[in-house]
């Protein structure tokens, strides 16, 4: 049992500010101490842990694996500390940051154009976003809400869904110009194909025409690791891309892209989520505010 003079949430939050400012002057800057004190608190912390937390040297800052679990572990409680604070006053608000990880293509033809509206409804939110198409370990990067395509990975995960979205196959004019439109899918074999460096959960190219069943597995010159920079690539005439149709939709109605092979649509789709940890106790309200925003608002397709 802990002695009733250790602050232990106290401890924490001086921890947690040297990890999140990668140093103990920073993080002394942030808490109005001394590095000193900053210094002589996390010492004292270790001492009564029985370990070490922060692997120190005049040029590295560097977490040890026990301090890596405690740092998780405080960031957690700390923020149900917050949270709890808040619920106990006549009422609850959404105040305090939230760290939102998503892909590049959700942000800017979602995401983006809801910011001012989530903004106004809570003015005491800060919204710190990340922006990437690869699969994220939501605590390793301290992750609140995660937007991902795809199965879960993880029963630890809760995910609510955003919707889905049809595959489909788009060039611009100017590629189809040079390279010819193709008309059957084995004709792909001769185009470029645009590919993308990272695992998707549907992998391959299908196509099926009644009892016609085809399969390819693009391999392209060119690759890319984002959404919005396949987009891109296939409005520079670099080649035929394969999208989520809620990314080229505006594209296609004004005629900068054009969809492929639609007679040979198999019907895949790609269903989006916004997926969060769901152990360790009640969201922080700030949190499931931008849950229920996203399930009302930032839905994918129909």
């Amino acid at each position: 049992m802990a002695r009733p003079d250790i602050n232990r949430s106290g401890e924490m939050e001086v921890f947690v500010a040297v990890v999140e400012a990668q140093g103990f002057s920073a993080a002394a800057r942030r808490l109005s101490m001394t590095p000193s004190a900053v210094s002589k608190l996390v010492t004292r912390l270790e001492k009564r842990l029985g370990a070490r937390l922060i692997a120190r040297s005049t040029r590295q800052f560097r977490l040890t694996p026990e301090g890596q679990d405690f740092f998780d572990r405080a960031t957690a409680i700390l923020a149900s500390i917050e949270d709890a604070e808040r619920a106990a006053g006549a009422a609850v608000e959404a105040v305090g940051r939230i760290r939102l990880n998503s892909s590049s293509v959700y942000c800017t033809h979602v995401l983006n154009h809801l910011l001012p509206q989530f903004l106004a409804l809570y003015p005491g939110v800060t919204l710190d976003i990340a922006q990437t198409d690869a699969v994220i370990d939501l605590l390793a990067d301290h992750a609140d809400v995660a937007v991902r395509t795809g199965p879960l990975k993880t029963s630890s995960l809760v995910a609510r869904k955003l919707g889905e979205t049809p595959l489909m196959l788009v060039a611009s004019p100017a590629y189809l110009e040079r390279a010819g439109t193709p008309r059957h899918p084995a004709e792909l074999a001769h185009h470029s194909l645009l590919r993308f460096s990272y695992t998707r959960s549907i992998r391959d190219w299908t196509f099926r025409l009644k009892e016609e069943e085809f399969s390819i597995s693009p391999a392209g010159a060119v690759q890319v690791n984002d959404g919005e920079g396949m987009r891109q690539l296939a409005l520079s005439g670099i080649g035929i891309a394969r999208m989520g149709a809620f990314a080229v939709a505006s594209d296609i109605a004004a005629g900068r892209l054009v969809p492929l092979l639609e007679e040979y649509d198999p019907g895949h789709r790609e269903a989006f989520y916004a997926v969060y940890v769901g152990q360790g106790g009640p969201l922080p309200s700030r949190v499931r505010a931008l849950l229920d925003f996203l399930a009302e608002h930032g839905r994918v397709g129909p």
